[in-house]
């Protein structure tokens, strides 16, 4: 999904769909190392889940990035192409957040898992609402504020991630026996 939606955003000249590319490229870096940690003692799970965290919040600082360099000459991307590749994307991320559903309050790594998910079907619904509001007024201005609010979802999922991960690697954090953290803050 991540080579195509690349190229569609690349084609159709939207950085929403450019900022949603890199992020699913991320995602599966992500999924790789989670899936490699599975199973190994928390404290692995946890300093995966720290290296997740620090690449989807350096991600998103570079969606933030490009937005703001884009918003001083950039072109009307076209929305259709938008539209089409954003329901693709959505199907794909909707049914991979509802089958990590479960996962959402569990440890570092799998909660991280989680996160990446969830922020992925929101991306692909907010570039559907890009599209619209693209075609609607015909200024790329919708586009370039999706691609912020998927740069700040970037940066606050990495943040989150970060948090709770370096809370399980405390020595004197602890877990209860599922796995799941003890205290009750494990975001921001």
């Amino acid at each position: 999904m991540f080579a195509g939606e690349i190229v569609a955003g690349v084609a159709a000249g939207s950085r929403s769909l450019q900022a949603d590319a890199v992020d699913f490229l991320g995602d599966a870096a992500n999924y790789a190392i989670s899936i490699s940690v599975a199973g190994m003692a928390l404290h692995w799970g946890s300093r995966a889940a720290l290296l997740k965290g620090a690449t989807i919040l350096a991600f998103g600082l570079y969606v933030l990035v490009t937005t703001v360099i884009a918003a001083f000459g950039y072109g009307l991307p076209h929305a259709e192409t938008m539209g089409i590749v954003g329901i693709m994307a959505l199907v794909a991320n909707g049914v991979v957040a509802l089958m990590l559903y479960r996962y959402r309050a569990g440890d570092a790594n799998m909660r991280s898992v989680w996160i990446c998910s969830r922020n992925d079907a929101l991306g692909n619904l907010a570039v559907l609402l890009a599209a619209l509001g693209v075609m609607g007024t015909s200024t790329a201005w919708p586009d370039l504020v999706v691609a912020l609010i998927m740069a700040s979802l970037g940066i606050w999922g990495g943040l989150q991630i970060i948090s709770h991960a370096r809370s399980e690697l405390r020595p004197n954090s602890s877990t209860d026996g599922s796995g799941q953290h003890s205290l009750a803050s494990t975001t921001l």
